[in-house]
């Protein structure tokens, strides 16, 4: 006799068999995969015992990618089919590459959907397929390390990645065979990897500072729940800064001028040799020995005291930052519990003496800056997959941007505001703008600006088959659904008939951090431009509604209950609504719609007397 095999409902039939899973840092220059293994988390290597895996990919005729260091080796030498940083075109539309510059030695051109294909010799690659390459070989290194088949994985993004730019790193993954546990923001990561979400409740900073971006989270522990509080940075601060005002410092030292390329880059890499030794030493010299096109001797001192006046105007840049961000969040410097290092510029003495000078408290660096956030991606895929026993952890991150929907005017009504934690479901009603409208393009934004003009359009779709009412009569639903991983998903129902559409807003290119930036500063910049600009619109629509509706009124019932006086009085306001309407003076406009309001008052109330003695004719007052 066979017996049935148990297992509790959703468990596994082998309840004490692990679950393989890992967390993965898709970096710009390197990327890494982490696991938890005895309760410890760990970065994995490969064969030759290396944590970090280049983020580039070499591309051959009739040949699988390279990944990794045998890719690098040819940056120079293949450009063209080399492909690296990647994860800076993940999400974004051709015309948005091209602004890049010349530090991309590639030729792009455009998929139907606007996504970038990349020239190589192996065909067009996407951005989706080079990252999929990396992460294929970042999960076959787990698990020939685990010693077997992966259950999921934790991907580390950005904080400032959009909509798109973490949809396409989903789509990367999907290619790469990874099945997605979470999409997690990578400050986030940095904090699970100290092991902060065990505190009761504590307020935390993670300063990002890596070689071209800064980023700063500030993130809160309580009853169990990390919640994201606010994120902001700088998308053009870090570690290329210091090298390059070193580089600068020199040149002035020895009246050093109109270097080629290859100069250039020879003295960054001295530059950049010179302050990795200053965290170890107090001075050093930067040896020009090898000089390309240069034979005397150039060699110059640096000790750490010039290092830091040379380093202290960047770093003010970004503790800026840090204080908006603060602010952002509603709190002071003293109420932040743990600052939390992330990124090798980090590494730097100075940094961190300034750091903690700002919130009077030493910051954590005791963990490797360029492995905590896998390290702690991977503590998060371990909970995910149900191995720790225990409560779970609940992280909440935050909308990167507000979004809404267009209204009539071209104006922007916000229905989840920036900052907002997610997952986050939020429903606005609306309603019709003519007569018998049966149809309605629900318009999806994102942005901080007022007008749609200045918000970056995210998808459209149109929800038909509403009945035909008064304008202002028919009720319509739309609820803005983001799921933890930042995707979204939009619907509209209207609720007397019950028809209803819903979109997945997969957009196929996104914003780069700097344009994030951009908006939000511009929203600040433009607040009292934007309030004008939203009045004006308001207005107009206010009055293109009271002169549509006029209208209609005397076209039917004009001539029946207005003498010709009458009806040129309104006329002549009417006409006097249109000059206005059409200047940028919102005022004149609210002032003349007054006017011709009053003006018709008396109208409307004769149309309301007869309309009511025809409902009642041939009635008897017992049967009303």
């Amino acid at each position: 006799m066979a017996l049935l095999q148990i297992a509790e409902p959703g468990q596994s039939a082998k309840p004490h068999q692990r679950k393989f899973a890992v967390g993965i840092d898709l970096g710009t220059t390197h990327s890494l995969v982490a696991t938890v293994r005895s309760g410890r988390a760990e970065t994995l290597p490969n064969s030759l015992g290396g944590h970090l895996l280049p983020s580039v990919v070499r591309y051959r005729l009739d040949e699988l990618p390279q990944v990794g260091s045998k890719a690098l080796q040819h940056v120079v030498d293949d450009a063209p089919n080399t492909i690296m940083s990647v994860k800076r075109l993940m999400g974004r539309g051709l015309q948005d590459v091209t602004r890049l510059g010349e530090s991309m030695p590639y030729v792009f051109e455009a998929c139907e959907d606007g996504m970038p294909m990349l020239h190589t010799t192996a065909g067009l690659k996407s951005p989706v397929q080079v990252s999929a390459d990396i992460l294929r070989v970042l999960a076959q290194r787990g698990e020939a390390s685990l010693g077997g088949e992966l259950v999921g994985a934790v991907i580390t993004v950005p904080a400032y990645f959009d909509d798109a730019q973490r949809q396409a790193t989903k789509d990367a993954a999907t290619l790469a065979g990874i099945q997605v546990l979470r999409l997690l923001n990578e400050p986030t990561a940095a904090a699970v990897a100290y092991g902060l979400d065990n505190e009761k409740q504590g307020t935390i900073a993670v300063f990002d500072l890596g070689g071209g971006t800064f980023d700063i989270s500030v993130l809160r522990m309580q009853k169990g729940v990390f919640q994201v509080l606010s994120t902001g940075g700088d998308s053009a601060l870090g570690g290329d800064d210091f090298d390059h005002a070193i580089a600068d410092w020199v040149c002035q030292q020895r009246d050093i001028v109109n270097l080629n390329l290859s100069q250039q880059r020879f003295l960054l890499r001295q530059a950049r040799t010179a302050k990795e030794a200053l965290s170890q030493v107090s001075a050093t010299d930067l040896s020009f020995a090898g000089w390309p096109g240069v034979s005397c001797p150039l060699d110059v001192e640096l000790d750490r005291e010039k290092l830091n006046s040379l380093l202290d105007p960047i770093i003010a840049k970004a503790l800026r930052a840090t204080k908006k961000t603060l602010r952002d969040a509603g709190l002071g410097v003293a109420e932040v519990d743990q600052v939390v290092m992330v990124g090798g510029s980090t590494r730097a003495i100075r940094v961190q003496e300034r750091v903690a000078e700002l919130f009077d408290k030493p910051p954590l660096t005791s963990i490797d800056p360029d492995r905590v956030v896998a390290l702690g991606a991977a503590r998060q895929a371990d909970v995910l997959v149900g191995n720790q026993a225990g409560e779970e952890m609940l992280l909440l991150d935050v909308l990167p941007l507000s979004l809404g929907l267009e209204t009539m005017g071209g104006l922007v009504e916000k229905v989840i505001d920036r900052n907002t934690p997610i997952p986050v479901a939020r429903a606005q009603d609306f309603t019709t703008y003519q007569d018998g409208q049966t149809a309605m393009v629900v318009h999806v934004l994102q942005g901080e600006r007022d007008l749609v003009q200045d918000c970056r359009s995210l998808s459209r779709f149109e929800l038909r088959g509403i009945p035909p009412m008064a304008a202002g009569a028919a009720k319509i639903r739309v609820t803005f659904q983001v799921d933890a991983d930042g995707l979204l998903e939009v619907s509209a129902r209207e609720l007397a008939s019950g028809v209803a559409a819903t979109i997945q807003v997969k957009p196929s290119y996104g914003l780069s951090e700097n344009q994030i930036a951009d908006m939000i500063k511009a929203s600040w910049s433009n607040v009292a431009e934007d309030r004008g600009a939203r009045s004006l619109r308001e207005q107009q629509v206010e009055a293109d509604r009271l002169l549509e509706a006029i209208a209609v009124a005397m076209q039917a019932d004009g001539e029946r209950l207005l003498t010709t006086v009458e009806q040129q009085t309104i006329v002549t306001q009417m006409e006097a609504l249109i000059v206005a309407r059409g200047g940028d003076d919102h005022h004149a406009i609210t002032k003349q719609i007054d006017v011709l309001a009053k003006a018709t008052d008396e109208f409307a109330s004769r149309r309301m007397d007869d309309s009511i003695k025809r409902a009642l004719a041939g009635k008897a007052v017992d049967n009303i």
